[in-house]
Formats: structure tokens, sequence, C-alpha cells
């Protein structure tokens, strides 16, 4: 069993369904799924990424990079980059997560409080169109490197997600697939052996 969770891109949404399309509907549907969602719409400057949380109205979604708007919404859980993860103070948010790319970073942001990290990319994606894939050596190498939770994030699919859970991470993160699909539930459904818990990211 393995954990799935979505990271957020609102570009690549309006890309498939058009700008009138709700991206705060296509969220609160994937969490009503009981998949965790990482709002990571790292463009919005701290206002705007707020007001979106305001749409959107469940604070389920962990908040990525502004843990002072994740505060004012309320939400419990916030995804940083680990430059900021460094400079902040965190340690009132009940789960803190954070991207990391080697195994020594990984152990930075353990040693910074961090419950749980994103590591990648493991295969290719067009999310990051010209840079070798890390691969499935590098999920182990950062998986043995700390205690928390490793979630493997860059080209997954359906078809890849049992890969890295294998090589040690202990679920995935999933962005295009979610963005592009037309039924979140029956999207879901496509990925085997994964387990949907509220809450532990």
């Amino acid at each position: 069993m393995y954990k799935l969770i979505c990271v957020s891109n609102r570009h690549i949404f309006y890309d498939v369904f058009g700008k009138n399309a709700s991206f705060e509907s296509r969220i609160r549907d994937i969490l009503s799924c009981g998949i965790d969602v990482i709002l990571r719409e790292k463009d919005l400057d701290e206002e705007e990424y707020y007001a979106l949380l305001c749409r959107i109205g469940d604070s389920r979604v962990t908040a990525h990079t502004y843990a002072d708007a994740a505060r004012r919404f309320g939400c419990s859980a916030v995804h940083l980059p680990l430059g900021i993860l460094r400079s902040g103070n965190v340690s009132d948010i009940s789960s803190v997560g954070s991207s990391v790319h080697s195994a020594a970073e990984a152990q930075e942001a353990e040693a910074l409080g961090a419950d749980n990290i994103t590591a990648g990319h493991v295969f290719a994606t067009d999310c990051k169109k010209g840079l070798e894939p890390r691969g499935l050596r590098f999920i182990s190498e950062v998986s043995a490197a700390v205690k928390i939770p490793v979630y493997a994030i860059g080209g997954i699919s359906p078809e890849n997600a049992p890969e890295p859970v294998a090589a040690g991470a202990a679920g995935v993160c999933v962005m295009s697939g979610f963005m592009r699909c037309i039924s979140p539930r029956d999207y879901i459904d496509t990925f085997k052996g994964y387990k949907s818990t509220r809450r532990s990211i």
C-alpha cells in the first residue's frame, strides 16, 4: 500500500478544460476522493494565493510556499521549498513537508523539522524538459537517508507508480494526470495499491 498525492497546476488544468472551467471545483473534487492536494501555484503572490485558498474553501488542502497564508486560512499542513524551510519558523503547523533533490538535502530537511519530503524528479516529465531524471536509485538513497516519509515526484503514472514505492518511497505525487483527467475518481481507480489516509503528509 502506498500514499497517492495530487500536486496542483492550474495552468495545465486550464489548457485542457479552458479558462471558464472551475479549477477550484477540481481541487475540491480531488479532496472529496480522500486524496491530499498540495496546492502548488508558485507564480501567485501571497495575497493572490490566499484568495485562491478562500475560493477553494477547504482547509484540508496542503498550502505551498506561503506559511502565513496557510495560518490565516487555517490549513494544518504546508509544503515548503527547502530554502524557505531553512529561514522559516513553522513549528506551530501540524504537518510540514519539503522538496529535496539529494539525500543530503533530505537529511537537512528532516533536521529542520520536516515531517515528510517529496523527492524528484524520478522519471522524465514535461515539467522538467531537458533535465535528466534522477531515477529509482535516487529514491532508494533518499529513503534510506531519513526516517520520515519520502514521496516520489516527477513523471509518475498509474503504470510506474509501484516502482518508486518498491525502491523505498512511502508514496507518489502526481500533477498532470490529476489536472488532465475527466474524472478524478475514475483516474484514482487506475492506481493499484494506493491508500487514502486523510492528513498524514
